[in-house]
């Protein structure tokens, strides 16, 4: 059954559906921070899922900014988004290397599966499905990324059974049969220095080498460079439930927070994607929480 997208007067009345008092909060924490706006709008997206015209119009009115300047950062940034996004994010290839390799006919299947077109979301709110020009995996192509987990040279006949994973849930996935698993080189945020330790393998890869400070206490800890995996090493023993601090081992700078998990509400730590984007993990150990934001 064709499913209907959401329509312009459903998304202004979801757009009036805020606390007042969670915008003011998020200000106050972010008003005297180096990241200024676009903190507050990446927490604020973060809670409500794109960034509601009454919580816009609250900023502007407690920070002195116009909402054109707002609205121009909110639409310059791709990660932003204006209107609810579904649970689940589809976002497509349509690149060059992408396009000619077949990427409009996935499209045109992921548009029928969905019943929607691209930009749009499901009624629902189960899907949003949205296009780029490029991913920065021109050889994998055609690629397709689903909350953040890379498909590689997908293929028409394969949308149906991505879309069912989806609704399932990645996490059943084993990572060591699972092709749609994309190695990723992740870089300090303040030197732009890559982490990548070619020295220590996790999960057949290059792990991810990053300073932690725990009571007092400061070693390295790895992370597996494949998105989607759990797997650490670190230098010393790290209870469960821990706020891990994160320094760069190379500038030696503390990578602060530009938001909170959404699971247990410790601080979400940035690290630059090779080739464009943000990925975030969750700083409290054994949280698994980790988000991967295309731009």
């Amino acid at each position: 059954m064709k499913q209907q997208v959401i329509s312009h007067s459903e998304t202004i009345q979801s757009q009036d559906k805020i606390d007042s008092k969670d915008i003011l909060r998020i200000l106050e924490k972010n008003t005297s921070s180096r990241g200024g706006l676009i903190s507050i709008l990446e927490e604020i997206q973060s809670k409500y899922g794109f960034l509601p015209e009454a919580s816009l119009r609250i900023v502007g009115e407690k920070t002195g900014r116009s909402l054109v300047d707002i609205y121009g950062v909110a639409t310059f940034y791709k990660y932003f988004s204006l209107r609810p996004k579904g649970k689940h994010l589809v976002c497509a290839c349509l690149g060059t290397a992408c396009h000619v390799r077949g990427a409009p006919r996935v499209v045109a299947e992921l548009e029928q599966q969905l019943g929607i077109k691209a930009g749009q979301t499901t009624d629902n709110k189960e899907f949003t499905l949205e296009t780029v020009n490029c991913l920065g995996a021109c050889a994998l192509g055609p690629i397709v990324v689903i909350d953040g987990h890379y498909f590689s040279k997908v293929r028409k006949s394969k949308v149906k059974q991505l879309l069912d994973k989806a609704r399932e849930g990645f996490d059943k996935l084993e990572i060591g049969k699972d092709e749609r698993i994309f190695p990723i080189d992740a870089n300090c945020p303040h030197c732009n220095h890559s982490f990548k330790d070619e020295t220590f393998a996790i999960d057949g890869y290059p792990s991810l080498k990053i300073n932690a400070a725990v009571d007092g206490k400061q070693g390295w800890v790895r992370l597996s460079s494949l998105y989607g995996s759990y797997n650490v090493s670190t230098e010393f023993e790290i209870p469960e439930e821990t706020v891990i601090k994160f320094i760069c081992p190379h500038c030696n700078a503390q990578i602060h927070s530009t938001s909170d998990c959404s699971e247990c509400g410790a601080p979400m730590i940035p690290m630059l994607v090779d080739g464009g984007g943000i990925v975030r993990i969750c700083s409290r150990r054994g949280c698994k929480n980790h988000i991967l934001d295309l731009v």
